[in-house]
């Protein structure tokens, strides 16, 4: 199974090398070669995670290749008709339909990167989306897309080169909008919140890993996810209240202390919350939206969750 978050971050330097040459594999130019010399070299904060630009290239086409195979499956298995019973107009509809195709762009751009570093892309895997229907895709494009938009946000840090840093912000940019529009086609509030949340490569392909059955030899990356968690049976993650008490699942509950909170506008990222496995956690006031719950070792009181101290997680918690 590849590690889908590691290559976020320098996604943006294939895209810098290659942004005019859609949808055929580029051929770099004098200055466009400068720009690759660049990639080889590895960021600080990417060389202590322990990627390379390539593999943050890799990573990167990982990702764009599963959201591509998302809706390219979905709109094979839903007609029309079944988003029209959703209440979507025709119109809305193409919309839907034109998200698979930047989609379908981006692969093409991150292929023509890598290939040009001399190094083989990784190829697509085989996916398990889990929709039955044309609701349970929309449902799940909402997770996907938001969790897009935080992994180029957590890559930002990985990138020095300011113009490579620009071509990512033009494709985090194209992410919200997909993000938001799939929100409204979902009858969701368009805007929950005033930041959006950035992550780290693991903790954005411990929600991508779920999805992807097998890979084919050669495509699998280093990233490892995180154990899984969920809530306990009985309770749902897709509409809690704030100041209420969940119960989580996983192998590590035992020994966590804390509940992490990550979402857009709480300083330094992230509430804890003090947890034990019998009791659970409270959800702390004033959060609203997608939010991203982890267990953790510790509750930093600068509100950093890193990735040392996480056990189980993110799941995605909608907080009404």
């Amino acid at each position: 199974m590849p590690s889908f978050t590691k290559t976020l971050g320098v996604v943006v330097a294939g895209l810098a090398a290659v942004a005019s040459a859609l949808p055929a594999y580029p051929k770099l130019s004098r200055g466009q070669m400068k720009i690759h010399d660049f990639m080889k070299r590895q960021n600080a904060a990417a060389a202590a995670a322990g990627l390379t630009d390539v593999d943050i290239l890799q990573f990167a086409l990982t990702l764009e290749l599963l959201e591509e195979a998302f809706y390219r499956e979905g709109f094979a298995k839903f007609p029309a008709s079944d988003f029209t019973a959703l209440g979507l107009a025709s119109e809305q509809i193409t919309d839907l339909t034109n998200i698979g195709k930047t989609e379908e762009q981006h692969v093409i751009l991150l292929q023509g990167a890598i290939a040009q570093a001399g190094v083989k892309p990784v190829q697509a895997c085989t996916y398990n989306f889990g929709f039955t229907d044309a609701v349970s895709m929309v449902s799940t494009a909402a997770v996907l897309e938001n969790v897009g938009v935080s992994a180029y946000l957590g890559a930002a840090s990985l990138i020095s080169d300011g113009s490579i840093l620009t071509t990512a912000g033009s494709i985090l940019t194209v992410e919200a909008r997909h993000q938001t529009f799939i929100r409204t086609a979902s009858k969701l509030v368009a805007v929950p919140q005033a930041f959006d949340t950035p992550l780290s490569p693991q903790q954005v392909f411990s929600l991508a890993a779920p999805f992807i059955t097998s890979c084919p030899e050669g495509s699998n990356l280093i990233i490892k996810p995180f154990p899984t968690l969920a809530m306990a049976a009985g309770q749902s993650a897709q509409s809690v209240q704030a100041g209420t008490t969940i119960k989580l699942q996983a192998d590590a509950a035992a020994t966590a202390t804390f509940c992490a909170f990550t979402t857009g506008g709480i300083p330094g990222g992230t509430a804890f919350e003090p947890f034990t496995a019998a009791t659970g956690c409270v959800v702390p006031q004033n959060l609203a939206g997608v939010v991203y719950v982890s267990l953790s070792s510790a509750g930093p009181l600068t509100g950093k969750l890193t990735d040392d101290i996480v056990l189980a997680g993110p799941m995605v918690m909608i907080v009404s």
